[in-house]
């Protein structure tokens, strides 16, 4: 299968990092299955370490942004990687032990003071460069899901459209970034409870909404999000 556009922009004036975009794809499979032919195709071109990294929890309404930078050992790539939201909580559980024990993983995230400071999107990009900055080694190539590449990289990288279910690295980054986040959510739950955190991981789904309107707002949601941002207005607050 391969991509029906490429768009090659020219090396950054900034940086000189070159960026590469796949967009598309000839033949489309509702249900593609991601393999390890991106990082072959880096590879090709010269570079020795490529990274995979995604996000999670940019539509939540409480929680912070969570991304995850990978690099894989090709000889030890766990079974079974896909994109996170494929996969049930059990699955994801297992292959989150199993990447952390055979490759190298970085964590990093955006907090809620952060997103309404910048912008949920903006705060995305910011914990995906956070994320491939904490790799024990550095990566000299990054893979990144989506259409969009953090510009403080500041090395070469590749934004890959639906990559978590193209690329096994980048599949592997968002079973490790939506496995953390929804562990965190759970253990929020427990001081905040009332909001189903542990269910709906901070969307805003019917109980949360519910707990918004009989609750008030906590230190752990994003005021700027028009749900929050309408019951601050009703003067309804929980303190940390």
């Amino acid at each position: 299968m391969r991509p029906t556009r490429l768009f090659l922009a020219p090396l950054s004036p900034c940086t000189g990092q070159r960026l590469r975009l796949h967009r598309g794809m000839a033949n489309t499979d509702p249900k593609p299955t991601p393999d390890y032919s991106f990082e072959e195709a880096a590879a090709r071109r010269g570079y020795a370490r490529i990274a995979g990294v995604d996000e999670v929890g940019r539509g939540p309404l409480a929680g912070p942004v969570v991304a995850a930078a990978v690099w894989l050992d090709p000889a030890r790539i766990p079974e079974g990687l896909n994109d996170s939201k494929a996969l049930t909580a059990k699955k994801r559980e297992s292959l989150y032990d199993e990447i952390l024990a055979v490759a190298d993983v970085s964590i990093a995230s955006c907090t809620v003071e952060e997103i309404d400071e910048i912008n949920i999107l903006q705060a995305s990009l910011r914990a995906m460069e956070r994320a491939v900055a904490g790799l024990k080694q550095a990566a000299d190539y990054v893979l990144v899901d989506g259409n969009k590449i953090p510009p403080a990289f500041g090395l070469d990288a590749e934004a890959i459209v639906k990559g978590d279910a193209r690329s096994l690295s980048i599949s592997a980054a968002s079973i490790v970034a939506k496995t953390w986040r929804d562990r965190l959510m759970v253990d929020l739950a427990q001081h905040y409870p009332g909001y189903a955190w542990e269910k709906n991981a901070g969307y805003g789904t019917k109980a949360h909404l519910d707990g918004l309107r009989n609750f008030g707002v906590t230190p752990h949601h994003r005021r700027s999000f028009k749900p929050v941002h309408n019951i601050l207005y009703q003067d309804k607050n929980v303190s940390g």
